[in-house]
């Protein structure tokens, strides 16, 4: 006959009807169980829809649960709990800006994901756009340096070179002598 642990025994089924019983319970609990996101908070009727400050305030907001993560999108249950703070701040009447201050004087000032149009955070907006416009500066002016200087029609065809300086321009008589020299060269080379 083969042994079976005495606690997991099935002829007195102590153990066995605790198990079983406990995993009848975790079966109905889990299914008639509401995720937390979609419950809907105390005094509000019908389908339930953020507060627009709330919204707004939020979005603005780092979570401190969640490194790297924004409140809104932040899956613990502290920052659920954040949220709902908020949202309940602004049902009772705060707007947006005073929701992020209360929000900042709590946890700190480094869960501001906007920075501040005013003071040192002005230069989180101006330096991007300044720093983008002088790199797009930078690389027309180098494209402008580097580009081949094209020869002016109107000096191509008198032997005055591109610069178009008349100390440049051969006089007719040493004209005359570079092909008279070009010519006897020529014949020198190849003799008919």
């Amino acid at each position: 006959m083969q042994r079976v642990h005495p606690f997991l025994r099935i002829e007195g089924m102590p153990m066995f009807r605790i198990l079983s019983g406990l995993l009848a319970v975790l079966l109905l609990g889990g299914a008639f169980a509401e995720p937390a996101g979609a419950q809907i908070p105390a005094g509000v009727e019908g389908s339930y829809e953020p507060h627009p400050e709330a919204r707004k305030a939020v979005s603005r907001l780092l979570s401190p649960y969640c490194p790297g993560f924004m409140l809104e999108v932040c899956p613990s249950s502290e920052a659920q709990a954040l949220r709902d703070a908020i949202h309940a701040g602004a049902l009772q009447g705060q707007s947006a800006d005073e929701l992020v201050e209360w929000m900042l004087a709590d946890y700190g000032e480094e869960y501001r994901a906007v920075p501040r149009s005013r003071g040192s955070g002005l230069f989180a907006w101006i330096l991007p756009p300044m720093a983008l416009f002088m790199g797009v500066l930078g690389v027309v002016m180098a494209l402008r340096r580097f580009r081949p200087e094209e020869e002016d029609p109107l000096t191509a065809g008198n032997g005055a070179d591109s610069s178009g300086s008349p100390d440049d321009v051969v006089d007719p008589d040493t004209e005359a002598r570079l092909r008279e020299a070009l010519r006897e060269l020529e014949l020198s080379e190849d003799p008919l």
